[in-house]
C-alpha cells in the first residue's frame, strides 16, 4: 500500500472508532476484510490510528474538524508534509482537498489543554496533580509507550537474559526504574515468539509496573494475595524475586483465565480464589490492591480511553476503589501491609485516596508512597504501602 492509501484506511478506521468502535476490534475487522494488505501495512495502519487518537485534540486543532478525514489532514500537517501530496494523490489517495479544507486549521491552544492532548475537563485535574511538570509529561504521553519486559529473576539474571535476547533478535538494554527491567529498542515485533517469552524467561511488562511490584514488602515463605489480579503481571513479578505462598482473587473471575498458565510458564504457582475463599484464608501478610482508576498513566498504550473517560466514570471508579479499599483492610493480619496501586495520574485517585483511607482506618498507617510518571520511562503508576498496627 502507498503512504497515502495508508491515510484512506486510516480515515475510515478513525471515523468508525469516533462512532464508538472500540480502537483493537476497529483494526481486526478491518484487516479481516482487506486481506490484500500486508502485515507491514497492517501495522503501520495500527501505529497512525493509534498516533491519532493520543493527539485528537491537536490535530483537531491543525485539521479544523473531529472527523477522521481532518483528523488525518491535522496528522500530515503536523508531520510537515504538503497535504495536496497526499490528499487526491492516486486512486486509493483520500479524495482531494476542497478549498475549505485547505484554509481551515490553526495552532492548538495549550491553556485549555488542547496542545497537551488531554480533555479540557480533566486538564486542570492534570494540571494539578503534576504540578511544573504538568506540561513535560503531557508532551510524553502524546508519543508511543516504548516496550519493557520483565526478566523472570527466579530463572535467569539481567545481563544473561540481554545476551538470550539478542540471541533471538530481539535487542534490549537495562532499564533503570527497576533490577528486572529492560527495554526494547529492535526486534519487538519478535517477542511473542520468541522462546525467552515462551519459557516465562522474559514477560512483557512496563518498568513502572514493575518498580511498583518492587514496591511490595514480602518475606520469603509469607502469605501474599493479589486483590484485583486481573492477568496476573504484579504477582508474578513479586513471585519472580521472594519465594513465597501466592494468592489471587478478581471481582471478575474471567479476568484471570490466563494467569495459571502464565504462571506455570514462569514456575511459579498461584492459587486462584474466590471472594468467601479470600475470607476463609485471611488473614494475609501482604495484601496487593492494583484498583481499578482512570488509566491514565498507561494511556499512552490505550489513547481511546483518554477520550472515553467522562467525570461521572471517574467519580464511580473512586467509589469503587474506596470500596476495595475498606472492604480488603480486614485480610490483612497485624503488622501486616496493605499495597494501593493504581495507573493513574491524578491525585483523586492517588495520594487524596489513601489520606481518606486512613482517615477512615485508624490501625493504619502510610509507610512510603511513590509516583511515576513517563519523565521516568515507563507508564505513570502510584504506589502506597501501608501498613496495619
Amino acid at each position: 500500500m502507498t503512504p497515502s492509501a495508508r491515510i484512506s484506511a486510516a480515515i475510515e478506521l478513525i471515523d468508525r472508532i469516533l462512532m464508538g468502535e472500540l480502537a483493537d476490534r476497529a483494526l481486526a475487522g478491518w484487516g479481516r476484510k482487506n486481506r490484500y494488505a500486508g502485515s507491514k501495512d497492517r501495522a503501520a495502519i495500527a501505529d497512525l490510528v493509534y498516533d491519532v487518537l493520543r493527539r485528537k485534540r491537536s490535530l483537531s486543532a491543525l485539521g479544523g474538524g473531529d472527523n477522521g478525514r481532518a483528523l488525518l489532514l491535522g496528522y500530515v500537517r503536523d508531520a510537515g508534509q504538503d497535504p495536496d501530496a497526499v490528499f487526491g494523490a492516486g486512486t486509493y489517495a483520500p479524495v482531494e482537498l476542497t478549498d475549505a479544507e485547505r484554509s481551515n486549521g490553526r495552532s492548538p491552544d495549550p491553556d485549555s489543554g488542547e496542545s497537551a492532548d488531554f480533555p479540557e475537563w480533566l486538564w486542570p485535574d492534570i494540571r494539578t496533580a503534576l504540578g511544573q511538570d504538568a506540561q513535560d509529561i503531557a508532551e510524553q504521553m502524546r508519543k508511543r509507550a516504548p516496550v519493557h519486559l520483565r526478566v523472570n529473576l527466579a530463572k535467569l539474571s539481567r545481563p544473561s537474559a540481554i545476551e538470550l535476547l539478542s540471541s533471538q533478535g530481539i535487542v534490549v538494554r537495562p532499564h533503570a526504574l527497576s533490577p528486572s527491567a529492560v527495554e526494547v529498542i529492535e526486534g519487538a515485533r519478535k517477542i511473542k515468539n520468541a522462546q525467552a517469552y515462551l519459557e516465562g524467561q522474559v514477560e512483557l511488562q512496563d518498568a513502572s509496573s514493575q518498580a511498583v511490584a518492587d514496591m511490595v514488602p514480602l518475606e520469603a515463605g509469607e502469605r501474599f494475595l493479589d486483590f484485583c489480579a486481573g492477568g496476573g503481571g504484579k504477582i508474578l513479578a513479586v513471585a519472580g524475586r521472594v519465594e513465597g505462598k501466592y494468592f489471587a482473587h478478581d471481582v471478575d473471575q474471567n479476568r484471570m483465565k490466563d494467569l495459571p498458565a502464565r504462571a506455570a510458564r514462569g514456575g511459579v504457582s498461584v492459587s486462584l480464589l474466590s471472594l468467601p475463599e479470600v475470607k476463609q484464608k485471611a488473614p494475609f501478610d501482604t495484601l496487593l490492591i492494583d484498583a481499578p482508576c482512570s488509566g491514565s498513566g498507561s494511556w499512552r498504550r490505550d489513547p481511546q480511553g483518554k477520550w472515553l473517560l467522562t467525570r461521572e466514570k471517574l467519580e464511580r471508579t473512586l467509589d469503587i476503589q474506596r470500596e476495595i479499599l475498606d472492604q480488603s483492610a480486614m485480610f490483612v493480619r497485624p503488622q501486616g501491609h496493605l499495597v494501593y496501586a493504581t495507573c493513574s495520574l491524578l491525585n483523586s485517585e492517588n495520594g487524596r485516596q489513601v489520606d481518606e483511607f486512613l482517615a477512615r482506618q485508624s490501625e493504619y498507617s502510610l509507610m512510603v508512597q511513590k509516583r511515576f510518571t513517563p519523565l521516568d520511562g515507563g507508564d505513570g503508576f502510584y504506589c502506597a504501602v501501608l501498613r496495619r498496627n
